[in-house]
């Protein structure tokens, strides 16, 4: 999962078809900048090929503390103020990485220690609202997803993608979590490759402008297209499947035919990408909300193969523990 290498097979595939592109200095035919500015690949595309990790922003909260909810900007002083005070009651509650428990993931495989620190110069993920409040659902939203708590076991297709290995979902392979968070991209002339390393996905992001798919073929990570603004890469997803049961912030929560994803790459420096991805779906969101967070490359980090079904017990275990505790019910009713 991280730590050694295996580049995706997809991506390879991908680099055979399209053909990688190279840097244009490595060709000769451009000086070096005077300040520091991405190469460009041959077909012009500012190069911010290799693995990228979000660890930085682990521990940064999804949303403001009640304390600090529309505040539009913080001194460092209240920053360090805030992570000294959040550092001190996780300690306090004994979350000091330590991950206990029979039958949980060996500690070798999380990022997910703890570190005294916030991803950039704001105390949250969320950047938008300005509330830094995640919006209500909608109340067709909120009855879907109490229903699919009530009725999570009683079928497979009722369950999370994620537990199922399909897909956690665009949201769930690009958010800070507690470990697989290394993203490979591999650039090829008019085309992006992210490759995640959360339940393997690999998203082909075509540059040459041309249409979505016909609205009749809906996918689990939508149809997406790209597009560079200067040095930001910006991707826009559309034809996305209706899900009732997706990992999302905040829990689970469906995703409808109408969603639109605009996720922003914006190169900062030669080690670091702004990060930032703005959900649209009115049919579950009262209105459309934005995270941000950095990327910082990281040669070290090296991508395992991500095997979930041939070890996922979960599942057939799950249910068939429901099917159990609705023998037992039945038995002792009679």
């Amino acid at each position: 999962m991280a730590r050694h290498s295996m580049i995706a097979l997809v991506s390879l595939a991908t680099l055979m078809c399209f053909g990688l592109s190279t840097p244009v200095s490595a060709q000769g035919t451009a000086e070096p900048p005077r300040e520091w500015a991405p190469d460009l690949l041959s077909d012009g595309q500012p190069n911010i090929q290799g693995l990228w990790n979000n660890v930085d922003a682990i521990h940064t909260p999804l949303e403001l503390p009640d304390a600090l909810a529309g505040q539009e900007s913080f001194t460092q002083e209240e920053l360090q103020n805030f992570v000294d005070e959040r550092s001190a009651r996780s300690l306090a509650a004994g979350q000091d990485g330590i991950m206990p428990g029979t039958g949980f993931y060996d500690l070798y495989w999380f990022d997910w220690y703890w570190r005294d620190a916030v991803a950039g110069d704001w105390p949250a993920l969320l950047v938008e609202p300005t509330s830094g409040k995640m919006p209500a659902m909608t109340e067709a939203a909120r009855d879907s997803a109490r229903d699919m708590r009530e009725h999570i076991h009683d079928t497979y297709a009722n369950m999370e993608a994620g537990d199922r290995c399909l897909t956690r979902g665009v949201l769930g392979m690009m958010m800070p979590t507690a470990y697989n968070n290394g993203t490979l991209i591999v650039q090829a002339p008019g085309y992006v490759v992210l490759h995640s390393e959360m339940i393997h996905n690999a998203r082909i992001i075509p540059l040459d402008g041309h249409p979505h798919v016909t609205e009749r073929i809906d996918q689990w990570d939508g149809d997406p297209r790209g597009h560079w603004e200067g040095t930001t890469l910006v991707v826009e997803s559309t034809n996305f499947k209706a899900v009732d049961n997706l990992r999302m912030p905040r829990g689970w929560a469906r995703q409808t035919e109408a969603r639109r994803l605009t996720e922003r790459f914006t190169v900062v420096d030669q080690n670091t990408l702004r990060y930032s991805i703005t959900v649209d779906d009115p049919a579950t969101y009262t209105e459309s909300w934005t995270v941000a967070f950095p990327l910082r490359r990281d040669d070290e980090y090296q991508q395992f193969e991500y095997a979930c079904h041939e070890g996922n017990y979960s599942v057939p275990n799950m249910l068939a523990g429901a099917r159990n505790s609705e023998r037992q019910a039945r038995a002792s009713s009679r």
